[in-house]
């Protein structure tokens, strides 16, 4: 039983391609069951381990007794031991969370910490098979789309979980039959959370209609995962045909191609899930493509809103009160991809004024400096080039079009007296144009895509 126990994990990793015989892995130890199997094969296996354990402080002296435990078994099989030890009730409190999500945080924090800190390949965490049908069968009763049906990878970045392919009974028994002892997390014999209400009761109630109910959600799992392949691949070549990223890092997204795609709230979500938004903003996105003009919907890291190319999505930024003194010609740096460039030159014969959206140019003596580069302030009005009158900057942006995440982004050149030179990348200011006793031309041109 021992060897095919061993032999079972052995062929799950090599199929995996989860570990490498030349390099060295940090492996989770609580002192359970599970995570003590996980040592104990791993290490009988021949793979270089070093073990890590987190003490959350919940659990008085049995979390001690866990601590003491770990760190006597690594001694016996000589195998290095880290301990860390958190005050996770004072880090919930402070960050607003709960004691699980705290203590997952903490622990998977400090795992990335010192895998980097001993140049360790990756982190083996000690999830075997029903902790995956536990995992579906909690997705199904939130909800859930297909991914959620999955269950647990067996590769995560840098966590990988060789004992996905066996089950808990199977992990008791080898351990039995090994004569390795281990601990018990008191907590866990507790129905008071939804996963333990589903491994007490839920899961033994399915088992006594079908014996093979989890083995049968597992081959269900394995058909999914399969299927899922094909899927990713088929969204990743939708979303190249309805999806454009700009260089500043806007996504553009057409709703004429989204909608000729088989399910476009489908591919909305694929497309959206990366910046944060959730199922729920999808739903009204969705519900808003031929009616949205004006919305914005906005997650913790961007903001989606409607504009006449369809639906953009760019990073929140911090930056709106941001503005740059330009005391005299020369190249100025306003960010990693972006830079304006002034110069003063005589005019020549052959000068012609630039149509370059990118380029302007002005009569250099009706132009005081220092000039100022900043975004699009409130109030702001210029006189649009070819208009008599001045006009409001966000209204001349409105009739052009531009969404909201166009217009926060909008950038201007102004003179000494906050006069707007250029709308940049939209329209210079009439009362600086290019005359016939022009004498010095100022060219202004922006060495990047504007924002």
């Amino acid at each position: 039983m021992e060897y095919a126990f061993l032999k079972k994990i052995a062929s799950y990793i090599s199929v995996n391609h989860l570990l490498q015989s030349d390099k060295h892995y940090l492996v989770a130890l609580s002192g359970g069951a599970d995570s003590v199997t996980l040592l104990l094969v791993l290490h009988k296996l021949g793979y270089a381990i070093e073990a890590v354990h987190c003490n959350f402080r919940l659990r008085g002296a049995e979390s001690d007794r866990d601590e003491r435990f770990c760190r006597d078994l690594c001694a016996n099989m000589h195998v290095p031991f880290h301990v860390v030890r958190f005050d996770t009730q004072g880090y919930a409190a402070l960050h607003h969370q709960s004691i699980e999500l705290a203590a997952r945080n903490l622990r998977y924090n400090y795992f990335e910490q010192l895998r980097r800190d001993i140049g360790a390949e990756a982190i083996c965490v000690a999830h075997h098979a029903d902790d995956s049908v536990e995992t579906v069968l909690m997705n199904m009763m939130r909800g859930t789309g297909l991914l959620g049906l999955t269950g647990i990878k067996p590769r995560n970045g840098y966590i990988i979980r060789p004992l996905l392919c066996v089950h808990r009974k199977e992990i008791e028994n080898w351990l039995h039959c090994v004569g390795q002892p281990y601990v018990t997390d008191s907590t866990n014999l507790h129905d008071d959370v939804t996963r333990n209400k589903i491994r007490l009761h839920l899961l033994p109630l399915m088992k006594q209609i079908n014996g093979n109910a989890s083995d049968n959600i597992l081959a269900t799992i394995n058909h999914l995962q399969e299927a899922t392949k094909i899927i990713e691949k088929a969204l990743d070549e939708a979303d190249k045909r309805v999806g454009c990223l700009s260089p500043s890092g806007i996504l553009t997204i057409s709703i004429d191609n989204l909608m000729r795609e088989p399910s476009p709230e489908y591919l909305l979500y694929h497309l959206l899930m990366p910046y944060g938004f959730t199922p729920a903003q999808v739903e009204a996105i969705a519900a808003n493509l031929h009616a949205g003009a004006g919305k914005e919907y906005r997650s913790a890291t961007h903001w989606l809103a409607f504009s006449r190319r369809g639906l953009q999505v760019a990073p929140i930024e911090q930056q709106s009160h941001k503005a740059m003194r330009l005391p005299e010609p020369g190249t100025y740096v306003w960010n990693e991809k972006q830079r304006l460039k002034i110069t003063i030159d005589n005019r020549s014969e052959s000068f012609r004024p630039s149509k370059d959206p990118l380029r302007a140019t002005l009569d250099a003596d009706k132009v005081a400096f220092p000039l100022t580069l900043r975004h699009v302030a409130q109030g702001d009005r210029f006189v649009p080039f070819g208009m008599k009158g001045s006009k409001l900057v966000s209204d001349f942006l409105t009739d052009r079009k531009l969404s909201v995440i166009d217009k926060s982004r909008q950038l201007v050149v102004t003179d000494a007296h906050n006069n707007i030179l250029w709308l940049i990348g939209q329209r210079t200011d009439d009362r600086y144009k290019i005359g016939h006793d022009t004498v010095r031309v100022m060219t202004l041109s922006v060495q990047a895509p504007s924002v």
